[in-house]
This record gives structure tokens, sequence and C-alpha cells, in this order.
């Protein structure tokens, strides 16, 4: 594997690093929404019962011992409880989009190295094909041999630029879908919340 590497140019280094970069975001990415989604249904169900017996204060003593990002939410509502429901789902929604904001942070990371792999690997073919083009100027047709190097270089970084950008955008579209659904059972919890305080 390490010959091959070598062999594949300097453009091997930064298709390397991308990759190493992407599988980081993926699973710290993943860490931390299994944490988001820990522990949620639990809260949910404690949480409907307290407020459905207005027992506020101690929903919100139990929403800041979990300090997840649907109990602050669930915080903001419990605070503006007994308001008129409008009032209520404002705050939930302000609160909401600044709860749910981290859901996205590095995806678009995730999304340029996916974007870049192929890109670089291309670069490298165009860069082995010059280098192979060149012994010929130089050398005239020459053997196998000397036009090897220029040529295994454009593939192999080829192929090293798709075997990283592959599985990125596959990590991309999970990790955006995982998102989303985060975001938006968040909403509907909130939301049945709002309907349970709002008068």
């Amino acid at each position: 594997m390490l010959e091959i590497f070598q062999k594949g140019g300097p453009l091997m280094y930064p298709i390397l690093l991308g990759s190493v970069l992407a599988l980081a975001i993926f699973l710290m990415k993943l860490w931390y929404f299994l944490q988001v989604q820990r522990g949620t249904e639990p809260l949910v169900k404690d949480i409907e019962e307290l407020a459905r017996n207005r027992r506020i204060d101690e929903a919100l003593v139990v929403c800041q011992k979990a300090g997840t990002p649907l109990s602050r939410i669930f915080i903001a509502a419990l605070r503006a409880a007994g308001r008129p429901r409008e009032h209520i789902k404002t705050v939930v929604v302000e609160v909401g989009a600044r709860e749910t904001a981290p859901f996205e942070r590095y995806l678009g990371l995730l999304g340029t190295i996916a974007t870049i792999s192929p890109l670089l690997g291309l670069l490298g073919t165009v860069l082995g094909m010059i280098r192979a083009f060149t012994v010929i100027a130089v050398q005239g047709v020459g053997t196998p041999a000397t036009l090897g190097g220029g040529i295994s270089e454009a593939l192999i970084t080829t192929a090293a630029g798709l075997t990283v950008a592959i599985p990125v955008i596959l990590f991309h579209k999970y990790l955006t879908g995982k998102a989303d659904r985060l975001a938006l059972e968040m909403e509907m919890h909130s939301l049945h919340l709002v309907d349970l305080l709002g008068e």
C-alpha cells in the first residue's frame, strides 16, 4: 500500500488528509447525534406528564438536569407557560432554531471533501499524463517502463480520489438525513408541549 501511495505522486497527500478529516467528522457527528437522541423518549414522557399536571417547576428541574438541545427548548416553553399559545410557539421556534443550528456544523466541510477528492484525482491524472507525454517528447515513444511512471501516477490518483469521494458522499447524505430527522422530531415534541402549555 505504501508503495502504491508513493507512486500516486504528491496529490495523494491532500487526498489522504481529506479522507482522515472526513472520517473524523463522520465519527464525531455520529457520536454527537447519538448523544442528542439519547434519553429523548423518557424526557418527553416525563415533561408531558408534568406539564399536563401543571407541575412546571418540577418539569424545569428535570429539563435542567437533562442538558440536551430538546430540554433547552422545553425550558423556554415551560418558562412561558400560561401565556398565549402563539407567544409560546414563537419562543420555541426561536430557541429551536438556535439549538438545531449545531446539527449542520461541519457537514458543509464534509460535502466539500466529497467534491474536491475526485477533482484532486483528476488533477493527478492530468499531471501524470503530462509527465508521460513529456517523456515521449524527450525520448521518443520509448518503452513501457519509461512511460509507466506517469501513467501509473495518473491512474492511482484517480482511483484514490474516487475511493475517498464515494464513501464521503454517503457519509454526508446519512448525516444530513439524520440531522433533518432529529430536527423534525424535536419540532414535533416541542409543538406538542406548546399545545399542552398554551392558553
